[in-house]
This record gives C-alpha cells, structure tokens and sequence, in this order.
C-alpha cells in the first residue's frame, strides 16, 4: 500500500538506507525503550499521522515507532536538500507512506506537502510550520479531522505564535522546541557539533586562527560559537537582544554589529530564524575568502538575491560551495545554497541527541492525542512531567543515577517557614 503511494527517487536504494536506520536505532536507547512501550499498549492504533521533518535516518526511527504505535504513517521532508533517498525507499519497505526526494523542484517539493496532507490525517509533526501553513492557507478542506500536533523548530513556532495571536490557529499544537530536553541538547550540543561537521567537511578548511562570526546567540548559537572556540577560532558574536549580547560578552565572545564584524570575519554562520541578517550592506565589507553558511530554517538568512546582484560571475567551486566573485576582484563563498549547513552537507545532529528530541516528538504527540479538547485551539508549551521524563530515561541509558528529595526536603521547599 505504501509503495503504491509514494514518490521516492528510487525503492532499489532501500538497503542502504535500512542500514542507517539500523545504526541510528543503536544509538538511540530513550527511543527503543519508548517503541517497546507503545508496541505493546497500541495508544495511536487506527489514527492517520502526517510528519514534516528532515527525511534521514533518526527521522526514520521516528516514523518507525508511531507506525509501531498502531498508526497509519505519511512522512515529507521539511527542506528541499536534506531528503536522504536511500532512508526514504527504507521507509517505504517499511511500511511508510513517503512522499520525499533530495532536491526536487520547487513545485515538487510543495506537491510532496500536500500530498501528504491528502492521507488527510489527525495528528502532525511539522518542522517550520509548512504543514500547518498550508492547511490554514491553501487547503483548509483537508484540516476538519486534525486533532493537533507539535512543532519541531524556533522558526515553526514563530509561525504558530503569530497565527494564534491572530485568532486565525484552528488546533493545538505543541511547542517542543522550547522543551528543556530540546534547546539545552539539540539546539546547543546537536547544532553546535553538526554545523561544524557540515563546515569541515564541505570546505576541508582549518577553523583554528580564524576569526567565526556567529549571527544570533540563542542557544543554537550559543553551540556553534563554543564549538568554534573549542576548535581554536577566534569568535565574534552579533545580536539585536541586549541580554543575550550581554550573555555572549559574558561567554567570552567579542560582541559587535553585523556592519563592524563584516569586516573581520573568515566564516560567517547565520542563527536567528529572520531573513537578511547578512545582506548587500556587508558584502562589499568582507575580506576575499570569506564563506557564509547558515543554520536557520530557512534560506533567507543569507540574502542570497542582493549577493548574486553584486557579483560579476558565479560558479560552482565545489560540491555545496558556490563561489561569487566580485567587481573588486574578491571571492565570497557561500555553502549550500543558504540551506541548513548541518543536514545539506552533513548527516544532521548526532544520533544520541536526536533521541532526546524525537523521544519528546513522540510522547507530546500521545498527550495531544489523548489531550485535544482540553487544551483547545492554542500554542502550549511541553508538559513539564514529559521533558523530565525524557531526560530521566536518559540518564537511566547512561548508568547515572541522580538524588531523590526526602521527604523532610519536600515540605521544606513547599513551606514559607525556614
């Protein structure tokens, strides 16, 4: 039935892809001991589920336990070149309905989101919000069975905020991204390290003695610029928030804005979720050789327009790397299109980070699923109880045992009396 479906690039790749995803399910223990849970108590069993993440192989594991949940399964990708084909025609082996290929045309790729939603289902997973866009935008017909959902990404959840402020969000939907259990893991440890394995592999470039440009210092910036210092870099960060400026002064990073470090930097990362933070006002400033990479949602950090308006030639230097050559004879480089760095170039966030994060995707979902009425048509944040649990499970797979209140402590800190 799925492979009837689908639209992959090619089923014939199916064995090297069921190979990742058997790796990543190694390395994946809260997820595993989740899966044996809901394999035996079917809690999602009859119920339609549409995901929209970036399509490889943790995300596959993901996919993997909601089927194993009792549900019926439709899976796209949430950017046009993080779509693994090989994980793709596994899935659909597997059981799963895909609808996903590595660099489709644009049309493709909004043809890919909406089919998806034609399986017409009652429970969401979206990364950046597409799904949830386009059901309360061009096919409101396909959202009177949706249940609600959860959002993966900061730039998703900006989305959602601004439709329910505008009373315009017609389900629940949960915010993981802002879960301890996602921010402090997968936003700081997950991008910091993927982004710079994306980096290095693309440009085989030493990052020590160079100076680091970090654009936005939430807490995927916050990793990328520790792990930019931990690799010997010299690291400036620029901010539009005065006490996360403060923070990274604070951190031991040059603070200053995007005008005055244009001049200085030898890669420039863009982390924000807002379009043209680096735009034709700094272009003409940079140094010959500067590479510019971004780890936002979407391509429209890096104003890709306005730097291939200001260059006299263009051309593919190598694979993800696009060289701009200047007037004045300098050479900016820009990594993969402007897309994320970390899963265009690289294999996304390490599988053991990733577990913490889906494990979250997949226990909100059931509350959702259990919780709709009750929360109604609103934004809420994850359930406290549910990100501990996530954590303690955790640690449980690390052999680290943590201290329990006593009983006298309990009171102590329920009381006003010292």
């Amino acid at each position: 039935m799925s492979a009837e479906k689908s639209v992959v690039r090619n089923l014939s790749l199916a064995p090297q892809g069921r190979l990742k995803m058997d790796w990543a399910w190694d390395h994946m223990p809260v997820l595993r001991r989740i899966r044996e849970q809901l394999v035996q108590e079917q809690p999602l069993k009859g119920k339609r589920v549409a995901i929209s993440l970036h399509l490889e192989a943790k995300t596959a594991c993901l996919a993997e336990l909601l089927r194993d949940a009792g549900a019926e399964v439709a899976i796209t990708g949430s950017n046009p070149l993080s779509t693994q084909d090989d994980v793709a025609a596994a899935l659909v082996e597997s059981g799963i309905t895909v609808f996903a290929k590595y660099n489709p045309t644009p049309e493709e790729y909004k043809e890919h989101l909406i089919l998806t939603l034609e399986t017409r289902p009652e429970l969401i997973i979206d990364d950046g919000g597409d799904l949830v866009g386009i059901l309360h935008g061009e096919r409101p017909d396909l959202m009177d069975q949706v249940l609600g959902g959860c959002e993966e990404t900061t730039t998703g959840i900006l989305r959602l905020r601004a439709l329910e402020k505008s009373g315009e969000l017609q389900f629940p939907m949960v915010a993981v991204n802002d879960a301890y259990s996602k921010f402090l893991f997968d936003n700081r440890y997950g991008t910091g390290q993927s982004v710079w394995d994306g980096i290095n592999r693309t440009t085989n470039l030493v990052v020590a003695g160079k100076t680091v440009v970090v654009v936005g210092y939430g807490w995927c910036g916050r990793g990328v610029a520790m792990r930019a210092k931990g690799m010997g870099a010299r690291v400036i960060v620029t901010e539009v928030d005065a006490i996360k400026a403060t923070e990274a002064h604070m951190d031991g990073f040059s603070v200053m804005p995007v005008e005055e470090a244009a001049r200085l930097g030898d890669f420039f990362i863009t982390v924000t979720g807002n379009r043209s933070v680096i735009n034709e006002q700094h272009f003409p400033l940079m140094k010959s050789g500067a590479i510019l990479a971004n780890a936002g949602h979407f391509d429209v950090e890096i104003d890709k327009v306005a730097l291939e308006e200001l260059s006299v030639s263009k051309r593919m230097v190598r694979k993800h790397i696009t060289e701009y050559e200047m007037e004045d004879g300098r050479k900016l480089y820009l990594l993969c299109d402007g897309r994320l760095v970390n899963l265009v170039a690289g294999d996304g966030h390490p599988a053991e980070i990733m577990d913490m994060t889906f494990a979250l995707q997949a226990l909100c979902l059931l509350y959702v699923n259990d919780n709709h009425e009750k929360i109604g048509r609103r934004v809420i944040d994850v359930p406290y109880h549910l990100d501990e649990q996530v954590a303690s499970f955790m640690l449980q797979s690390l052999g680290i045992q943590i201290d329990d209140l006593t009983e006298e402590q309990e009171e102590y800190l329920a009381s006003w009396r010292v």
